[in-house]
């Protein structure tokens, strides 16, 4: 069984720089204390002195570590203080707005009583927040934070000058619009081959899904030349895809629409982490037990529109879709 991990109290943080200055081991000073070592560690590191001019006067006092200890619980209490803002941030977090989108939000609208996103991931993971379960409602789901991993990909032979190394730095450096990247969101075997293309615009963030009936190349291909054609050329110049099988018939954009394809290194889907990013956001709505043959248009249009509709702090905290509706409204402007 885990054990519970329980903050130390100003008698015990007296003891402690007692016996730090006297140099007693940490395992010692946990014994006489009853405490695991790694509390003592945790404690030491996030409450202890710095002062870069006066280097000499760092270390660990107690009166301190308790005032550094208070000012950081008092953070995540603002929520508890001020219920409205409570609501507010879950509301958001419920609507698919992560804790930075909902924090820089707040900023740019200048709202008088503001959290920044730590302040919202230590209170779904505070005792507060945990006893109403709070951490539901993040973009995860988890009941800890933790790293992301990533997914692995089927392999193909590509050509060589199809790979991300040939791909001008202007688009790998977001500098130009209209290059987007695409992959293939897949459900349980139950459900058969139907499964979901996600879509993004590099710049912007925009996301576009469609429903696919199998996993064979061509048609995917046809979908992505259909959903595309209506934009501007410039505004779908290319598209970077994993090497799965699933986006063999690539040379059918170049005919189609003009675009360009490129392709990630093997098992390297890091690559294209726009796309990527777009997907775990996606899952909120279409996790795996999803089954896509339910799926309708409208309904894929409407998580799409939400999507497009959450501010993101890599904007500026715009939306894809403002984003978006700009770059081709200036596209749209030049050949007038």
């Amino acid at each position: 069984m885990g054990s519970h991990y329980c903050h130390l109290k100003l008698d015990e943080r007296r003891k402690l720089a007692k016996w730090l200055e006297a140099k007693m081991p940490i395992s010692e000073i946990a014994d006489r204390l009853g405490r695991d070592p790694s509390t003592v560690y945790r404690d030491i590191k996030r409450n202890r002195y710095t002062d870069t001019e006066l280097p000499e006067l760092n270390g660990y006092y107690a009166l301190n570590a308790q005032d550094m200890y208070e000012k950081r619980r008092a953070i995540h209490r603002k929520m508890i203080r001020h219920p409205e803002v409570k609501t507010a941030v879950e509301d958001r977090l419920k609507a698919g707005w992560s804790p930075e989108q909902i924090a820089g939000r707040m900023r740019l609208e200048r709202h008088p009583i503001r959290v920044s996103h730590e302040t919202i991931y230590r209170f779904a993971y505070s005792k507060d927040g945990r006893d109403e379960q709070f951490y539901r409602h993040l973009p995860e789901h988890r009941r800890r934070r933790r790293p992301r991993g990533y997914r692995r990909h089927n392999r193909t032979h590509i050509f060589d000058t199809q790979s991300l190394s040939h791909r001008p730095e202007r688009i790998s450096e977001r500098a130009e619009f209209g290059h987007w990247e695409c992959d293939l969101m897949m459900f349980r075997k139950e459900h058969g081959k139907v499964n979901v293309t996600s879509l993004v615009e590099r710049v912007s963030r925009y996301a576009v899904v469609m429903r696919n009936e199998d996993r064979q190349s061509k048609p995917i291909m046809e979908a992505l030349i259909q959903g595309l054609a209506p934009l501007p050329a410039d505004a779908r110049q290319s598209i970077t895809f994993d090497r799965g099988t699933e986006f063999s018939a690539w040379r059918h954009l170049k005919a189609g629409i003009g675009a360009d394809a490129w392709f990630c290194d093997p098992q390297a889907p890091y690559q294209k982490g726009t796309v990527e990013n777009t997907n775990n956001r996606l899952r909120k709505y279409l996790p795996r037990s999803t089954d896509p043959t339910a799926l309708t248009n409208r309904y894929l249009r409407s998580i799409c529109h939400r999507l497009n509709s959450t501010p993101r702090k890599c904007l500026g905290y715009q939306t894809p879709a403002e984003v978006f509706e700009s770059e081709v409204m200036e596209l749209q402007n030049r050949l007038e």
